[in-house]
């Protein structure tokens, strides 16, 4: 590739000196390395104060962290994005509701509540000639659900259309008053 940026300025000590490799070693005393220190030392040294010094913050120097904030202004909600965001969650939903009943199914047949409650309705409905009503046909699990199934594609279909129908009123009304305004906060 060509470089079309033209002549470049040549910066003393950076190009023109030696690379860190070539330089020669500085002339003192080779003992080891002491890092400069932020803070000076207090008079005497620390083994003349017996302690560790304490460090001090610098006179400018902030003690809590600086926060962004930024106003920001929800204009328009696309109908589009919103149907297909609330069709996902709504398929989600659904899904945890038949998962849900299913489980509950279980776990109160285990414990025998359609035993004695059916027991109870089928002897207080029943004859002489008819046992009664049996509530253990009745909610079989798999007529719970395909109850529970059909409720949950209501439901897929009716939070969708509702999301969509919310976009669109949210969009006319934020046209006369704006939109919602949020303040967003970014900790650094």
């Amino acid at each position: 590739m060509t470089d079309t940026r033209g002549p470049q300025p040549q910066y003393e000590g950076y190009a023109t000196g030696p690379l860190p490799g070539e330089r020669e070693p500085a002339a003192g005393p080779a003992g080891p390395y002491h890092p400069p220190q932020a803070y000076p030392a207090p008079a005497g040294g620390r083994e003349a104060a017996g302690t560790q010094a304490v460090r001090r913050p610098r006179t400018g120097a902030r003690t809590t962290p600086r926060t962004r904030k930024a106003r920001l202004r929800v204009a328009k909600a696309d109908p589009w994005s919103v149907m297909k965001v609330s069709f996902l969650l709504s398929i989600a939903l659904g899904i945890c509701t038949v998962v849900a009943a299913a489980l509950l199914w279980m776990v109160m047949d285990a414990m025998g509540v359609f035993s004695t409650v059916g027991g109870t309705i089928s002897e207080a409905t029943g004859s002489n000639e008819s046992n009664g009503f049996d509530l253990q046909s009745f909610l079989s699990l798999p007529r719970v659900l395909v109850f529970t199934s059909v409720i949950a594609v209501i439901d897929v279909v009716l939070a969708t259309a509702l999301a969509t129908l919310g976009a669109f009123i949210y969009n006319l009304s934020a046209g006369f008053v704006g939109g919602v305004e949020l303040t967003l906060a970014e900790d650094e």
